[in-house]
């Protein structure tokens, strides 16, 4: 089966919070999922490097734009690395290629007839003297009465024209803005509206929150949306009479799942139309947060439907909102938690297994420093890390680290077999709290069946006894190294080496990882008797609860600045 997971392209104009890693680690688990059953992965992302508000951070900072947007990018695709994510590609919009794609592809649609112009009032401000993107005018939505912007109500989800808010003004400058006269490409939502809704009607591996807002833009009716911009930093547009206008970031920014894609399979010799062509033997999931719903609902699969030929979206894995001790989080007045201080500080296994425990899946969730520290400890030290490190221990000092005589009990065999069973179908239906879930109860299980079997009692008794209890426990550490792959992959690594099985194993979940019948890993594993492993050491080390203080203490000095 061909895989295809596109994951939001983080916008290059600062640092990533945990917002951003709580709404997109779900793709790496899909990456590292769908390679461990043997399947054909694209997995792509990168970051959107074009628009206003860098332009705005470059003149202040007085630096260029390119400066601006690679100084994030090289820092967003270190946060990424160090975190684990195996993107088969992570590119740049600012990238020859990508612009390359993007170009051609508006030209293609303008050629068929699928792009047409018009006149429009665009908000332009008077002091800054430009026309405004529509994030810069600033207002009240018209639905809810609520703070919006002019492209998008983050209260209600209603997508918006500057023109609609109350109470309008400049972004930029506070000023209220004029609406002057100007020529755009306009693609014609409104004529896809049918296929958009009987897609909806068909959605199989949609969150419920994509579901419900995309039924409420189709409610409303569509409204055809320009493509292009009066904006300085962007995609010129390609078409003669338009070379002074820009793609709009958006409608350039989803394309990039196209062009990320188009230059991963070049890279890997894999085929591209294997993946994109809509008759393609393949699923497409795509991971983000809840505010990029209806680009990847609504003007993505638009985009696709007006070339014709390209594959559509099939599972929409959209988050919910990541909280801050209770509290929004705020960027402007830095009440967030930033990637690369986190992970400066912690195991990025850690960090991972936080996220994905806690993931706002189904409804916001709440990052607290008190949590954070308290499931490392009681999860990753005393269930799992406490698990390897008995059984190891224990081996080494009454079996020299040699796999005793045994058979694997039945429910020992059962409980694995399902536990494979079970999570693979959760993650992909997209459930990776769930998926997780299953996982940590083999670790439970793990306990209690050392707990219940006494081999510290049985290798005085009934060494034969004992022997097959430390043989059953390296079959659940064995088959933990795989399952937990997807999830904490350091820490699954680290296990494999641990019971001598890396090349036993010899699982690649990583970015380029060519699949073949050989490579399908999720499925049951068993390491024979006289196997040797290596000396035990400790997987996670516990951490200090003041460690709750220090960094309260931290977020709160950050606010005061």
């Amino acid at each position: 089966m061909n895989i295809f997971i596109g994951g939001a392209w983080p916008y290059a104009n600062g640092s990533l919070h945990i917002g951003h890693l709580s709404s997109l680690l779900g793709g790496d688990i899909l990456a590292r999922y769908f390679r461990l059953k043997g399947d054909q992965v694209l997995y792509v992302s990168g970051s959107d490097c074009h628009g206003t508000p860098i332009t705005l951070r470059a003149k202040k900072e007085g630096v260029s734009p390119e400066t601006i947007s690679s100084r994030y990018h090289e820092e967003f695709s270190d946060c990424f690395k160090r975190l684990g994510f195996s993107y088969d590609s992570y590119g740049r919009t600012d990238s020859e290629e990508h612009k390359a794609f993007v170009s051609e592809f508006i030209t293609a649609l303008y050629e068929k007839g699928q792009l047409y112009e018009s006149s429009i009032d665009q908000a332009f401000c008077p002091v800054c003297s430009q026309f405004l993107p529509d994030r810069f005018v600033t207002g009240l939505c018209p639905h809810c009465g609520k703070p919006a912007k002019g492209d998008q109500c983050d209260h209600c989800g209603s997508l918006l024209d500057p023109n609609q808010l109350l109470e309008r003004k400049c972004g930029v400058c506070g000023a209220e803005p004029e609406f002057r006269a100007t020529t755009h490409l306009f693609l014609p939502l409104s004529q896809y509206e049918e296929q958009i809704r009987d897609r909806l009607s068909h959605a199989r591996g949609w969150r419920a929150n994509a579901i419900g807002m995309t039924q409420r833009y189709l409610d409303e009716g569509l409204r055809d949306r320009a493509v292009t911009r009066d904006i300085e930093w962007g995609i010129p547009v390609p078409i003669k009479g338009y070379e002074d206008k820009k793609i709009y970031v958006w409608v350039e920014a989803v394309l990039g799942y196209l062009s990320g894609a188009k230059t991963a399979a070049l890279e890997q010799n894999k085929s591209f139309e294997a993946f994109w062509h809509q008759d393609a033997e393949a699923k497409h999931y795509y991971v983000h947060g809840k505010d990029n719903i209806p680009f990847h609902t609504v003007i993505l699969p638009a985009l696709l439907l007006s070339r014709g030929e390209q594959k559509l979206p099939d599972s929409i894995i959209s988050s919910e909102y990541e909280t801050l001790e209770g509290k929004k989080i705020s960027t402007s007045n830095n009440w967030a938690v930033w990637v690369p201080d986190l992970i400066s500080r912690y195991d990025p296994d850690t960090i991972r297994f936080f996220f994905i425990a806690n993931g706002p899946e189904r409804k916001d969730s709440d990052f607290s420093w008190q949590e954070f520290i308290q499931t490392h400890n009681t999860e990753l030290v005393n269930q799992f890390g406490n698990l390897v490190n008995r059984t190891l221990v224990f081996l080494k000092k009454s079996y020299d680290l040699t796999v005793p005589e045994g058979t694997i009990e039945p429910e020992v065999g059962r409980f694995i077999a399902e536990t494979y069973e079970t999570c693979g179908k959760a993650i992909e239906q997209g459930a990776f709290r769930e998926a997780l879930e299953c996982v940590t109860g083999l670790v439970k299980l793990g306990n209690r069946y050392f707990d219940e079997q006494k081999p510290w009692v049985t290798v005085k008794e009934s060494k034969d006894q004992c022997s097959q209890t430390l043989f059953n426990l390296i079959q659940l550490l064995c088959n933990l190294s795989v399952l937990l792959e997807p999830f904490i992959p350091f820490a699954a690594a680290k296990l494999r080496k641990l019971l001598n099985a890396s090349e036993l194993l010899n699982i690649s979940t990583e970015a380029s990882h060519v699949a073949s019948d050989e490579s399908a890993h999720w499925t049951p594993h068993y390491i024979l008797s006289g196997h040797t492993l290596f000396e035990p050491s400790i997987l996670f080390e516990r951490l200090d609860k003041k460690l709750v203080e220090q960094e309260l203490e931290r977020l709160k000095a950050a606010i005061q600045g």
